[in-house]
Formats: structure tokens, C-alpha cells, sequence
């Protein structure tokens, strides 16, 4: 890395970011069902079959791990919470065992110097939940409040930051939509729903936290840059069409108070009854929002049923996820977020990296591929506060090896190399650079 703590501005901080069921082990500690434990079991949907009943074991190797977080140097650890650790049933009962748990984390945290920043659902819903219907389920945004309540009266004192949700579209278009997550629905009404459901339960969060009297709080969307795929008018509507859909449904909801016009004029006929009044809870005010993101995609139109459009291969460098790399985006997203809807709130990039081939030879793993990789999205982050962007930090997605979702263990995105039979720990060249680079 050529870069250091003195290129970024003097409170600028540096983390690293994981989720709950990727790494902590769903099957300890007597955390309930998810959709995710559901999904996993039915053929084809996961590589190999795949689940987080074990991941990294996050949950009996707390302490390793956040040793190895503070060697990086690291300012901020991102992690979520379970939502089927806490409330095995989505409702009703605690488990008194969960909340332990996460407990000795904030305070773990805490005790090498490290700010928590607390996110209460990165996309594993109780099946029980799951059974009442779910995000198409307008009472889930009043579940998910008393969740939120649960967790905070215990830990909210302690975090320094705490977000609802990671990623909206993911828990809404990508898992009732594409089908490609939990619960692997493909159904236009659904996903509409599971559209407004997502943002009237993060604005119900938001306002049981403040009700708690917590501050920092935030909101945080995925990001990919959708460009057409050629210069033909139809390419060009396609792309913006992608971009409504992906990047602006949820920003627009919560900092404008309105959807997107092109989307909502599809999606209208199978909303919710009476969505129109809830942009003011959608809206509650939050004190930062995070941006994740990782590439680009090329986007042409199609004869197709709605969205009629589809993803073109194109011709940049690639992660192992098939992604192309493309800085330029988050440098575009940071600088259109703060013009167009967060206007002077701090930005964070709450995830950024890459999936890399990575091997473990003699105990060593060189990744220059992901130094690179990351150098170059942080060089975007400078652009950015340049152009007068009030950018506040940047975690690299993600501190582990760990569960890639419907991917299985394939994939490696971690600073940290795990090897998932003896769940060893080996930091990758990437982390010691790093560690490096933010040195005091």
C-alpha cells in the first residue's frame, strides 16, 4: 500500500466490516431457524449444500479474532447482529444466551480500542417470521422494531454507531425478485412489497433507537454502476431503468420521500394499500449513511417481461465473482449521494473488496490482487473528499474467509484466510499491508 493516515483527513477511519451468519456459527448458542438455514437446505439453491450452521465459529473464536482486529490497526469493526439469536422465534421470547453474546463482543471491542458499529440485520430472518409471510408482511416493520428494542436496551448504550438494515435491495429484489437469496422467491408482487416493507422497517428502527436516546445513526445501501451497454437509445433506458430499481429506489425513499417515478410507474399496481403515507416514517432522520460497493454492471434492453433488460459481459479486469473492477463508480456514487440526497450528511463506505483465488502455501498468502484493488477504490475516496464530499471513513468488506451466501465457501473475500476444516487463521499479505499503512 502507498498510501498512509496522512493522505485522508485527521479523523478519516479505517474498518473492517463481516455479518452474523457468515461467520459466527447459527448452530451455537441456541440461536433459532433462519430463512437462510431453509434456503441452504433445499437442492440447488447453495453450492454444495452449504450453510452457516458452523462458518468461521466466530462465536467460540470471539476473542482470536478480535485480537487479529486490533493488530490491523483498524478503527471501526462493522458487524450485524441475529435476529434468530436473539429472538429465536422473531417474536416473544429472548434468548438470553444471544444477547450475552453480543454483549461481550461491544465490550471486547471496547477493551482494544476498537468503535463498535452495530447493524441489526444483514439478511437472515427467523423462519418463523418467514412463515407469517414475512417481508411481504407490512406488521414486520413493528417485528423488527421490537427487535431493535431488545438489542439496544442492551448494547445501544456502548455502540458507537448502529444502522437497521444492510442493504435493502438485497433482502427485497434479490431474494423475492431474482430468487437468487432467502427465500429464493421470483415474484413481482413479493418483491414490490418486500420493496416498501424493508424501508417502513428500517424507518421503525430508526425511531425506536432514538426513542432509546442513541445517536449516530445510519442508513446503508449497496451500490453497482449501471452503464448501457452500447450507445442505442434502448441500452440507455434499460441502464437507467437497472439504476432506478438498484440505486435510487432506496435513497430516494428515505432523503426525498418519493420513488423513483420510472420504477414506482411498474411496481404501483401490486404495492401495499396505503403506502403512499409512510414516507415520513421511512424518512425518520438518520445522522449518516453508509455506501456499499464493489463494480459495475453493462446493461442492454430485452423483449422480456419487466424490467425487459439484461447484463452484457464487459471487457474490464474481473474479480473472482465475475465483477468487473471499476473505482470510478464509488467516486460517481459518493459524489451523486451527497448532491442529491444526504446534502452535507458524512459518508461512509461501509463495504468495499474483492473475492480473490486466494492460496494458503507455506502459511503464507500473497494477494497482491486485493492490495491493488483496494488502493484504487481508496484512491476514488480521495477524489472524492477532494471534490468537497464529506466522506468519513472506509471498512473493507470483509475482516474473514467466510459463508458467500448462495456461493457457499468458495469465495474468499476475507483479509484473513480461514481454512474451514481446521478454521485456522491466516492473515493474507492484503491485511499486513494494511496494517501498515494505518500504524500510528
Amino acid at each position: 500500500m502507498t498510501f498512509s493516515r496522512d493522505d485522508f483527513p485527521k479523523d478519516f477511519l479505517f474498518g473492517v466490516a463481516t455479518s452474523a451468519y457468515q461467520i459466527e456459527g447459527h448452530q451455537f448458542g441456541g440461536a433459532g431457524r433462519s430463512h437462510w438455514d431453509d434456503f441452504a437446505a433445499t437442492p440447488g439453491n447453495v453450492v454444495r449444500g452449504e450453510n452457516g450452521a458452523r462458518a468461521c465459529d466466530h462465536y467460540h473464536r470471539m476473542d482470536e479474532d478480535l485480537d487479529i482486529l486490533k493488530a490491523g490497526n483498524f478503527d471501526v469493526y462493522r458487524f450485524s447482529t441475529s435476529w434468530a439469536r436473539v429472538m429465536p422465534e422473531g417474536r416473544g421470547a429472548v434468548n438470553a444466551e444471544g444477547l450475552d453474546f453480543y454483549d461481550r463482543l461491544v465490550d471486547g471491542l471496547l477493551e482494544r480500542g476498537v468503535k463498535p458499529a452495530a447493524t441489526l440485520y444483514h439478511w437472515e430472518l427467523p423462519s418463523a417470521l418467514q412463515d407469517v409471510g414475512g417481508w411481504r408482511n407490512r406488521d414486520i416493520a413493528d417485528w423488527f422494531a421490537d427487535y431493535t428494542e431488545v438489542v439496544m436496551r442492551r448494547i445501544g448504550d456502548r455502540v458507537w454507531s448502529a444502522a437497521p438494515i444492510n442493504e435493502p435491495w438485497c433482502v427485497a429484489w434479490l431474494s423475492h425478485f431474482l430468487g437468487h437469496h432467502a427465500p429464493g422467491l421470483r415474484d413481482i408482487r413479493a418483491a414490490t412489497r418486500a420493496m416498501h416493507h424493508v424501508l417502513l422497517a428500517h424507518g421503525r428502527s430508526i425511531q425506536a433507537m432514538r426513542g432509546l436516546g442513541m445517536q449516530n445513526l445510519g442508513a446503508v445501501c449497496n451500490f453497482e454502476h449501471a452503464a448501457p451497454a452500447d450507445g442505442g437509445e434502448a441500452s440507455g433506458k434499460a441502464a437507467r431503468l437497472y439504476d432506478g430499481i438498484y440505486n435510487r429506489w432506496f435513497l430516494s425513499a428515505m432523503f426525498n420521500k418519493e420513488y423513483p417515478a420510472e420504477v414506482l410507474e411498474a411496481l404501483l399496481p401490486h404495492m401495499p394499500k396505503g403506502w403512499e403515507q409512510d414516507f415520513e416514517v421511512i424518512g425518520a432522520p438518520v445522522d449518516w449513511c453508509g455506501l456499499n460497493y464493489y463494480t459495475r454492471k453493462l446493461i442492454a434492453a430485452d423483449d422480456g417481461p419487466w424490467p425487459g433488460l439484461h447484463e452484457v459481459e464487459g471487457p474490464l479486469p474481473k474479480t473472482q465473482m465475475g465483477w468487473e473492477i471499476y473505482p470510478e463508480g464509488l467516486e460517481f456514487f459518493l459524489k451523486r449521494t451527497h448532491e442529491g440526497y444526504t446534502r452535507g450528511l458524512p459518508l461512509y463506505v461501509t463495504e468495499n473488496g474483492m473475492a480473490n483465488a486466494d492460496v494458503l502455501r507455506a502459511g503464507e498468502v500473497q494477494d497482491p490482487e486485493r492490495s491493488r484493488y483496494i488502493e484504487a477504490h481508496l484512491a476514488a475516496v480521495r477524489r472524492a473528499i477532494g471534490a468537497g464530499v464529506p466522506v468519513a471513513g472506509y471498512y473493507v468488506w470483509s475482516l474473514l474467509d467466510n459463508y458467500e451466501w448462495s456461493l457457499g465457501y468458495d469465495k474468499r473475500f476475507g483479509l484473513v484466510h480461514v481454512d474451514f476444516q481446521s478454521l485456522q487463521r491466516t492473515p493474507k499479505a492484503s491485511y499486513h499491508a494494511l496494517a501498515r499503512a494505518l500504524a500510528r
